[in-house]
């Protein structure tokens, strides 16, 4: 067996045994984004609304991605380009004072619409496959165009800010959402409420990083060293000793001395937790 059973670098080439074709998903453009959602309308759920109907303040909370859902067309007159749209539903959660020292906790919706157009190549090509079903008579697949594949990575967002607004001529502000898919609606215990008449609005501004990809089946001609069998053994934490594990902490010394300044977080683990407690 080659000594190179393992995914990583590669420092000798004589060790390939042979070339292979597989069929796989070739990444043909992609993207990276930051974005700063400025304003993005809260629509609170039933028990929520009537908690903000009296509160003094709204403060930061803490952002879920729920789901994205993804478009993809072809740009006219850019052969090769596609424009994907992503619509994003995020469950939020607001800290609200009514007049009490304890905050009490909003639970709403906010959507961020996004677009960017990618190079996907292009293909006419028809594509047929068949579906294997035990025990009985195969059947084909449904026939699917030969467009590029969106695929979206995102993280949930950071809630930056919050505030309240009022509105002196509630029916003729902004538009508000009229209808939203039954999944998104299922995530939250309530019914949400998107009265547009309301005289206060509620926005919630979000930082959001994303991943965005065009993706196309393509078939490829690789170099293999050997089958990749698996070198670790199979472990059981419940088995593992949790003195063991308490001493392979370090100790807190912070904890114990207080540092002379506090610094700014700059990555997004640390920026997320010092803006869900502001």
């Amino acid at each position: 067996m080659a000594e190179n059973g393992m995914p990583g670098p590669v420092c000798d080439l004589s060790e390939v045994r042979e070339s292979v074709c597989i069929h796989t998903k070739k990444i043909f453009d992609s993207c990276r984004d930051k974005d700063c959602i400025e304003d993005l309308r809260f629509y609170p759920t039933t028990a929520a609304a009537q908690v903000l109907s009296g509160c003094q303040m709204i403060r930061g909370g803490t952002a879920e991605l729920l789901y994205v859902y993804t478009d993809v067309e072809p740009v006219t007159f850019n052969r090769g380009f596609y424009s994907v749209d992503m619509r994003f539903f995020y469950r939020v959660t607001l800290q609200v004072a009514a007049g009490t020292p304890r905050y009490t906790e909003a639970e709403g919706l906010c959507v961020f619409d996004k677009r960017c157009i990618l190079f996907g190549s292009e293909g006419s090509a028809k594509i047929f496959t068949s579906q294997t079903a035990f025990d009985e008579l195969d059947i084909p697949a449904r026939m699917s165009t030969n467009l590029p594949t969106a695929v979206v990575e995102a993280v949930d967002p950071i809630v930056l800010d919050t505030r309240i607004a009022e509105c002196c001529n509630p029916c003729q502000c902004e538009c508000s959402l009229t209808e939203i898919p039954a999944c998104i609606a299922q995530c939250f215990a309530q019914d949400l409420v998107f009265d547009n008449c309301s005289s206060r609005r509620y926005y919630v501004t979000l930082g959001q990083f994303t991943l965005v990809r065009l993706e196309r089946d393509t078939q490829l001609l690789i170099p293999v060293y050997d089958y990749c069998i698996p070198q670790t053994e199979c472990c059981d934490d419940d088995q593992q000793d949790p003195c063991g594990l308490f001493r392979s902490v370090a100790f807190p010394v912070s904890e114990f001395f207080p540092p002379n300044s506090v610094e700014m977080p700059k990555d997004y683990i640390s920026t997320k937790n010092y803006c869900s407690c502001k």
